[in-house]
């Protein structure tokens, strides 16, 4: 691999732009790792650079020569590839059928299975996948998905990789397997480009770190001469204070929310729990503990039952969504991009969607719905170009505060909030965790459902630690460590 450089990348999307003039080299058989906050400009020049989009002006060059790609498969021709956060896989078909989609060996006209069976096998070898070649991809969990994705850019003799947020729904063991197969592909040459908010694993896996802000290139430094925090503080522009907001007292009042033993068939069994006024309670818990399809029952999004729920201790049946919303119970969910938002409707559709009573008297009234959308803009921090532009022209923390800004326009007493920070960067983390203690501050129960241990510690009261859909303990948050959470989460406690 020769030095691969940007030079001078501009990129408009019609009046605005969103890379200025970006110029940086890359090195052969190093880990950079690609800092910025959410609307930097990092995954559209890394489309530019694996050829879905193309430059409104400058150019990338291979060793002087300017490259020209007309479109994905020219990038993996000059190899080039991307491992995007949503996964680039047809769930119908074999693992085989997906690493050589495109790229299929033949036998005169004939497609030769035989051939791209033995060769899949040697690639899932590579990237320490034991999983037959015919094997339906829909099978497949997530880190296997992955895996699925890196040993396709290995067919393709990608020399440089790029990997977007590629731990963001791993188990740590899951995550650990893909640190170190990201060794052995450094090792044999390959550069790897690691977008990440996780500045820990930056710190860990990266030889050099490359910030943008705002569209912009600003800095390229050796990882080992950086902190964390110079690495947030460079990202933001700004000194950050502490990324977490100073703990509040827990509340001793009455519960808002009381659960008893409610089961989810196939997933939670009897579980029971209760979260206060002021509250701010976690959830804990490894990959398919229920979390998730815990707080899917309680909302009436999957079937469930419940010996009893309380809501400011009357009892309540919550039969579907919009009774528990009627009800005052209000869910973020951890897919944004498919559950939480509609990302081809306005951002003011999006924002008064679970509130339209309000402004349909009887007739829809655009101009109240504006109206809305520009306090919530201002309330929340969203940053837009334009506000007739669609949900999912957003960055992935904007995205992430309009899903959040559109659970609370419905006036939630009770607030779930599942993977909040999920793709969020520093900048905007820090944001979002005062807000949340606003939303305790201001009397409603808030429940914290995440996969970042120290999160849970930071933010919230208690944390509850599921296993394997059974409730295993309630813990104080105020002293308790990551392993003793990871213990009570793998039943090793």
């Amino acid at each position: 691999m020769k030095t691969l450089a940007f030079h001078a990348i501009a990129k408009s999307f019609g009046p605005v732009t969103v890379l200025h003039g970006v110029s940086f080299e890359l090195q052969a058989g190093i880990a950079v790792g690609l800092l910025g906050e959410n609307g930097a400009g990092k995954s559209t020049l890394m489309k530019i650079l694996a050829g879905y989009e193309t430059p409104s002006s400058g150019e990338l060059r291979l060793d002087g020569e300017a490259l020209r790609f007309d479109g994905p498969r020219a990038a993996e021709a000059a190899g080039i590839a991307m491992i995007h956060q949503e996964f680039a896989l047809a769930e119908a078909l074999t693992v085989a059928q997906n690493i050589f989609l495109g790229h299929e060996l033949r036998r005169g006209w004939r497609l030769d299975d035989a051939a791209m069976h033995a060769a899949t096998t040697q690639l899932l070898a590579q990237v320490g996948l034991a999983c037959p070649p015919d094997r339906p991809v829909r099978l497949l969990s997530l880190a296997e998905k992955q895996r699925v994705e890196i040993a396709k850019a290995l067919q393709r003799r990608a020399r440089v990789l790029v990997m977007d947020e590629p731990t963001a729904t791993l188990t740590p063991a899951e995550a650990e397997a893909l640190f170190a197969l990201m060794g052995r592909l450094k090792a044999e040459g390959v550069t790897l480009i690691y977008i990440s908010h996780k500045l820990e694993e930056i710190e860990r896996l990266t030889d050099e770190v490359v910030v943008m802000r705002d569209g912009r290139f600003i800095s390229r430094t050796p990882t080992a001469s950086l902190t964390r925090a110079q690495m947030a503080q460079a990202m933001v522009g700004r000194e950050l204070s502490e990324l977490y907001p100073t703990k509040t007292t827990r509340p001793t009042a009455e519960p808002l929310l009381k659960v008893q033993k409610l089961s989810v068939p196939g997933w939670v069994e009897d579980l029971s729990f209760e979260v206060a006024p002021g509250e701010i309670l976690g959830f804990a818990g490894l990959v398919g503990a229920g979390r998730t399809e815990l707080f899917e029952g309680l909302m009436g999004l999957r079937a469930s039952r419940a010996e009893r729920v309380e809501i400011a201790g009357k009892a309540v049946r919550i039969r579907n969504p919009r009774e528990a919303v009627e009800l005052g119970l209000g869910y973020l969910s951890e897919d944004r991009k498919g559950k939480g938002l509609h990302l081809d409707f306005s951002l003011a559709a999006n924002l008064t969607l679970m509130a339209l009573r309000r402004y349909a008297k009887p007739w829809l009234k655009p101009a109240d719905e504006a109206a809305a959308l520009a306090r919530a803009v201002e309330e929340f921090g969203i940053r837009v170009g334009s506000s007739s532009v669609r949900g999912g022209s957003l960055s992935g923390g904007n995205q992430q505060k309009l899903a959040l800004a559109k659970v609370l326009h419905a006036g939630p007493r009770i607030v779930v909030l599942d993977e909040p920070t999920r793709g969020v960067d520093v900048g905007a983390k820090r944001e979002l965790y005062l807000l949340i203690q606003q939303l305790a501050a201001q009397g409603l129960a808030v429940i914290v459902v995440s996969s970042e241990l120290v999160e849970l510690i930071g933010l919230c009261h208690r944390i509850a630690v599921l296993r394997a859909g059974r409730l295993q303990t309630v813990l104080d948050a105020d002293g308790v460590s990551e392993d003793l959470l990871i213990a009570h989460a793998t039943g090793t406690h």
